[in-house]
C-alpha cells in the first residue's frame, strides 16, 4: 500500500512539473518602429536553451515589462522621448495558440516611463518615470486592460552630480511584501522614498504620509531587491557603484552596511543597473554596465550583510537587466549594446554561473521569466 502511494505521488508530481512551462519575455528599444519590440521565448528548463514563440511590432521602445502574477498579461512601458507622451500598454499572452495580443494604452504624464510594478492583488499598476520624474498609478481592469490614470505625483529636487543629478530621476518602483508599502529609488535625489499603499482606495498612495532614506550623496540610487525573508531589502547605486542593505520594518529602512563593488577600473558615473536575490534567498546578484560589464555575486550572511564571492563577465556589452528563474536554476542577461542575450546555469551550492545559451536580439533591454 505504501510503494503505491509513494509512486502515485511520484506521477502526480512528474505530471505537474511537466505540465507548466517556462517562458522568457523580452522588452528592447526601437530605433526602427516597425521592428519587433517584445519578444516572446520558451525556455527548455533542462538544457536551457530558447525557442522563439511569438513578438510585437510597432510598439516604441518597450523598454521594461511586468508580468500578471498568472502570466495572462502582459504590461510595457513605452519611452516616448517626447515630453508628457510616455504611456504604457497592456497585452494578453496565450501560450497555447502563441500569441501576444495588443490590448490597450494610457498615457503615464511622463517622457520616459522606466519601471512598471503590479501589486500582489494584481489591481494596480505602478509606473516609474524617469524624465520628467513622477510616479503614475493606474486601476487594471479585469479583462486585463490598463484603466485611465488616478494618481500621478511628481518630483522636482536634485542632488551634487550636474551631469546626472540636475533633477529627481524616480527609477522603480516595488511593492513590499506585505502590499502595504511602496519603495521607489529615486537616482537623481539620492532618496529613496516609501508610500503606504492602500489597495482597497480610488488613489492608493498615501502621500501625506511618505517617507525617505538618503542614500550617500551622487550615488543614485536605481534598482531595489526584497529578500525572500521580507526582513531586508538591498538598493543598488548607479552610480557610485555600491550596494546598500537594509532592515524593513513596518515602513521603515535601517542602514546594515554600504558596500562598494569591487572594480576594474575607479569610475566617475560606474553603471550599476540591476540587483536581484536568487529564490532561496542565498546570494545577491549585480549587473554592471560601463568599464565592467559583468555580474557581481554576493552570499548573504545570516546578519544580511553580504559577502562577494566572485565577479564574472556578462559575455556582452551594457548588461542592463537579467532575470532568475524560479527554480533558482538559471539566470539570463540581457547585454543591450551588443544585442546579446547568454543563458547562465547557477551553481546552486556556489552562486557562480556557467553559460549554457547565447541569443541575438537588438537593443535588448529587460528580461522577465514566468513559469505558466
Amino acid at each position: 500500500m505504501k510503494k503505491t502511494i509513494l509512486l502515485l505521488l511520484v506521477l502526480i508530481s512528474f505530471q505537474l512539473s511537466h505540465s507548466q512551462n517556462s517562458y522568457v519575455f523580452f522588452g528592447s528599444y526601437t530605433p526602427d518602429k516597425s521592428a519587433e519590440g517584445i519578444y516572446v521565448y520558451q525556455l527548455d528548463t533542462i538544457k536551457g536553451k530558447l525557442t522563439k514563440i511569438t513578438s510585437v511590432r510597432n510598439i516604441s521602445n518597450p523598454s521594461y515589462l511586468s508580468l500578471s502574477n498568472d502570466g495572462q498579461f502582459l504590461y510595457a512601458c513605452t519611452e516616448s522621448k517626447t515630453p508628457n507622451a510616455g504611456s504604457v500598454s497592456s497585452f494578453k499572452f496565450d501560450p497555447k495558440n502563441k500569441s501576444l495580443i495588443f490590448l490597450n494604452s494610457q498615457k503615464t504624464n511622463g517622457e520616459n516611463p522606466a519601471y512598471l510594478s503590479i501589486d500582489h492583488t494584481g489591481k494596480w499598476l505602478i509606473d516609474a518615470n524617469y524624465t520628467g520624474s513622477s510616479i503614475s498609478v493606474f486601476p487594471i481592469a479585469e479583462d486585463g486592460k490598463i484603466n485611465p490614470i488616478v494618481q500621478h505625483i511628481p518630483f522636482t529636487e536634485g542632488s551634487i552630480n550636474p551631469q546626472r543629478q540636475k533633477s529627481s530621476h524616480v527609477h522603480s518602483v516595488y511593492l513590499s511584501p506585505d502590499n502595504n508599502y511602496i519603495v521607489s529609488p529615486d537616482l537623481g535625489a539620492d532618496k529613496i522614498r516609501i508610500f503606504p499603499f492602500y489597495g482597497n482606495k480610488k488613489e492608493p498612495l498615501d502621500t501625506s504620509n511618505v517617507s525617505f532614506v538618503k542614500s550617500t550623496p551622487g550615488s543614485g540610487p536605481r534598482h531595489f531587491a526584497f529578500h525572500p525573508n521580507k526582513k531586508w531589502g538591498y538598493c543598488i547605486e548607479e552610480i557610485a557603484g555600491a550596494i546598500s542593505a537594509y532592515t524593513f520594518e513596518k515602513g521603515q529602512l535601517n542602514l546594515i552596511e554600504r558596500i562598494k563593488i569591487q572594480s576594474k577600473k575607479e569610475a566617475t558615473d560606474f553603471g550599476s543597473a540591476e540587483i536581484l536575490i536568487s529564490p532561496d534567498g542565498k546570494f545577491l546578484y549585480v549587473s554592471n554596465r560601463g568599464l565592467e560589464n559583468n555580474i557581481s555575486i554576493y552570499s548573504i550572511e545570516k546578519d544580511g550583510s553580504l559577502k562577494n564571492v566572485g565577479t564574472q563577465s556578462s559575455l556582452g556589452n551594457h548588461p542592463r537587466n537579467f532575470a532568475i528563474n524560479p527554480s533558482g536554476k538559471f539566470l539570463i542577461v540581457a547585454n543591450m549594446n551588443s544585442g546579446s542575450v547568454i543563458v547562465f546555469k547557477r551553481n546552486l551550492q556556489t552562486g557562480l554561473l556557467k553559460k549554457i545559451s547565447k541569443l541575438k536580439i537588438q537593443n535588448i533591454s529587460c528580461v522577465k521569466i514566468k513559469t505558466i
